[in-house]
């Protein structure tokens, strides 16, 4: 008799995570075989905890923090995403037993922003705030996409310039400090944690137009103080990273059933689930 296929989220902690509520709905949505569970791992005990879950019926894990960099290293090959990201989200069992690491994380935002949100990234002026990883992974797909240009702005300009550098082969970006921002963009990314934090990006509102879409990686019940405080400056539109978070999902389903699913259905249940708690 077959054996039923085995996903699970890894990190620590991971009692937040909605991974298991977004890919059973895909699951049962695509007809798929398949049991989806969150799992705490030990912070020193990373490697371990992949080999034995892929010794028996696992075939695929999602990465969360703090373990992306170590599943970037734990890796047999690295999709071109994660090369440039230099971090793993989603690992896929191949046939032969060896293991690929990929990264989704950015085709998850471009596929929100342009196909849920119909906000074009093509030959427009985008800004994005914060240097940090979660930044990395989105940059590649972000300049894939074809913005007029790209400006990355941190609070450590070294950070930004270091990661402009690295990203200049693939498009026309460069790197700004906070403090000298001082136009419009068309399109305005928060990469940082400061919503977590209730903070603000120390920015003047002159980077937001009347044209403006601002879009935050971070999600809540309400809107977050980033997408607050842009609406209140003439933001044309604010939007939270939810459907962020289950577009890159999706890509991960994609990639281990080879199925698409629909994930605004599921992107919708979940916005009502968090709205009413």
């Amino acid at each position: 008799m077959a054996t039923t296929d085995l996903y699970a989220v890894m990190g620590n902690p991971i009692n937040h995570s909605k991974s298991p509520q977004i890919h059973t709905q895909f699951a049962e949505q695509t007809k798929q075989d398949l049991v989806y569970s969150a799992m705490l791992v030990p912070v020193d005990g990373f490697n371990s905890a992949v080999r034995d879950f892929f010794k028996g019926s696992g075939r695929g894990l999602n990465i969360t923090v703090p373990f992306k960099e170590d599943a970037f290293a734990y890796v047999d090959q690295l999709s071109e995403r994660a090369q440039t990201a230099k971090a793993v989200n989603t690992l896929i069992r191949q046939a032969d037993g060896s293991v690929m690491g990929d990264n989704t994380d950015g085709a998850g935002i471009v596929r929100d922003l342009t196909v849920n949100l119909k906000v074009a990234l093509k030959g427009r002026r985008v800004l994005i705030l914060g240097a940090g990883g979660a930044v990395r992974g989105v940059l590649k797909p972000v300049l894939d996409e074809q913005p007029t240009e790209v400006v990355i702005a941190n609070r450590t300009f070294e950070k930004a310039r270091a990661l402009a550098d690295d990203f200049a082969q693939f498009g026309a970006i460069r790197a700004q400090r906070f403090e000298d921002l001082s136009d419009s963009f068309d399109v305005i990314i928060n990469g940082t944690s400061a919503s977590l934090q209730g903070d603000l990006p120390p920015i003047s509102a002159q980077v937001i137009g009347s044209h403006t879409h601002v879009y935050d990686m971070m999600y809540g019940k309400e809107p977050t103080p980033f997408m607050q405080w842009a609406k209140q400056h003439g933001a044309a539109a604010a939007y939270d990273g939810l459907g962020m978070l289950v577009e890159q999902a999706a890509e991960s389903f994609y990639l281990w059933r080879g199925v698409r699913p629909d994930s605004v259905a599921v992107l919708n249940a979940l916005r009502a689930r968090l709205m009413a708690q």
